[in-house]
């Protein structure tokens, strides 16, 4: 089983289901792909184009909310919503693929906290503060420092209240820091990054902060994709050079995956979101993936690598499901 804590699935299945009339997406386009790499556990994100204003991009967030509730509806005897722990038996058991809500971003909330409260309900239960770039709450990885905003300050206390787990992925480096010191004891993970000791860019993670995240009890996972892998390297060898420095560096119990595929996306809608931040290496093509794993179908080739490389089975389970799915298990209510 693959447990997978990042794909940005719903963003298609909304512009199908709102733009083109289109139903029962996601039996048609991302569902047959989870089930070919043997996905058993997806985290779903909500990500809304920086550029949007408040008020649409809130629209944008409840779009995809409603796609993924349409997905649950119509496919609800082959996946189920992870809203707690209870929630994986059915997911461990091999009954039926987990979906989790989350956030990539909280620019939808406005300036308002109380946004948090309603996603909760919708059963986002992982949220990330900021996507590259500033808002109202929190510095993204474009800043050179950056920190929590007052405001930030009081979403985090909100969402650690709620149980929702806080998501390092896109944050600047101060506020990776302030949110380990802020949410100390808190479930965090970096939902999908890279291993900077490998290829150095502002969105992958440094060996201290790779540590930091683990003293943390936090997840690290490695991104697949060439903006973390790096645009020279985007083969399966490379992915498992990141996830070998990884393992090195905080224990192989410490990683997970999170592939951020955006092949099937530049396919499948004329223009994905790709806000210019500046952090995208020089020369990389949009929709660029890694060699023989640009989506979900090719877990199976990945799974291989590994043990070819050497990797041991328990430890192959650990970083594909294992620690994905014991940190969920530990994390949701």
């Amino acid at each position: 089983m693959i447990a997978d804590a990042h794909v940005d699935l719903l963003m298609e299945l909304a512009y199908r289901e709102r733009r083109l009339g289109e139903t029962n997406v996601f039996a048609e386009t991302w569902l047959p792909l989870l089930e070919q790499g043997g996905v058993g556990l997806q985290v779903c994100p909500i990500y809304v184009d920086v550029t949007v204003q408040p008020e649409g991009s809130l629209r944008e967030a409840l779009s995809m909310v409603a796609a993924f509730q349409s997905a649950l509806r119509e496919n609800d005897d082959r996946v189920v919503q992870v809203r707690d722990a209870g929630d994986l038996d059915a997911v461990e058991s091999g009954e039926r693929i987990g979906l989790l809500l989350s956030l990539e971003g909280v620019e939808c909330f406005g300036v308002e906290t109380w946004p948090a409260d309603v996603f909760h309900a919708l059963g986002v239960r992982m949220a990330g503060l900021t996507w590259n770039r500033r808002n109202a709450f929190a510095d993204g990885a474009a800043e050179h420092d950056g920190s929590l905003s007052r405001l930030g300050r009081e979403l985090v206390d909100r969402l650690v209240s709620l149980g929702v787990i806080l998501d390092l992925a896109h944050a600047s480096r101060g506020l990776f820091a302030e949110v380990l010191e802020q949410a100390a004891g808190a479930p965090l993970l970096c939902s999908h990054g890279g291993c900077r000791s490998v290829f150095d860019t502002p969105r992958n993670l440094d060996d201290d902060q790779l540590r930091a995240l683990a003293a943390a009890g936090g997840l690290f996972g490695l991104m697949l994709h060439p903006i973390a892998i790096g645009p020279e390297r985007r083969t399966i060898d490379g992915v498992i050079d990141h996830l070998e420095h990884a393992a090195s560096a905080i224990g192989v119990e410490r990683v997970c995956l999170g592939g951020d595929f955006t092949r099937r996306l530049w396919e499948a809608m004329p223009a994905p979101p790709q806000p210019k931040d500046g952090l995208a290496p020089p020369g990389l093509q949009p929709g660029l993936g890694i060699e023989g794993l640009t989506g979900p179908e090719g877990y199976p080739a990945l799974v291989a690598g590994l043990e070819r490389r050497g990797w041991s089975g328990a430890d192959v389970v650990a970083v594909t499901s294992g620690n994905l799915l014991r940190f969920l298990r530990s994390s949701l209510p």
